[in-house]
């Protein structure tokens, strides 16, 4: 299991940049909890408790999308803020290569490269948000604001609207 004190990339990029945050384990740090489990363990809203997605656009683009844990993301609304006509998620075999991420532990920040990255903009109703801190078991709290300057993002609306 992650401990606290075991610094993730994640966690030494953002203490590099002087921004503030705070880490939390979860889990046993193998395997990859759904969110609301995570929300839960974490004793958190699942609105506030954000998952990293990565997809690919008919360019052949890569771009990222942030989203509550309970939510679906909306691939028009995807598309639309990355200007392409359409968008697909990433096969996950293909997550590992391309961003240096296992399933169930994506983070925006320190990916290998860096990509397009979009918040849902119902992240700015929380202090903080929750995010992946680069593995399973370990996230960390930080101020949506920070986050979306810090990774150059843009906040949107992401979410599939529920049909019932």
């Amino acid at each position: 299991m992650a401990k606290k004190d075991d610094k993730t990339n994640v966690m030494r990029i953002l203490a590099q940049a002087k921004i503030e945050y705070a880490a939390h384990s979860y889990g046993d740090g193998k395997t990859a909890l759904s969110g609301a489990e995570v929300a839960a363990e974490l004793g958190q809203d699942p609105a506030c408790v954000f998952k990293t997605l990565v997809t690919v656009g008919r360019s052949g683009g890569h771009y990222v999308f942030m989203i509550p844990v309970l939510a679906e993301l909306d691939l028009k609304k995807a598309a639309s803020a990355a200007g392409e006509k359409s968008v697909e998620m990433i096969k996950q075999k293909d997550l590992l290569p391309l961003t240096g991420y296992v399933h169930g532990g994506c983070s925006p920040i320190g990916m290998k490269k860096p990509f397009p990255t979009f918040i849902d903009e119902s992240c700015i109703l929380y202090d903080y948000i929750y995010v992946s801190a680069g593995v399973r078991g370990l996230q960390f709290k930080i101020n949506p604001d920070t986050l979306v300057e810090f990774v150059g993002a843009e906040t949107v609306d992401l979410i599939a609207e529920k049909t019932e």
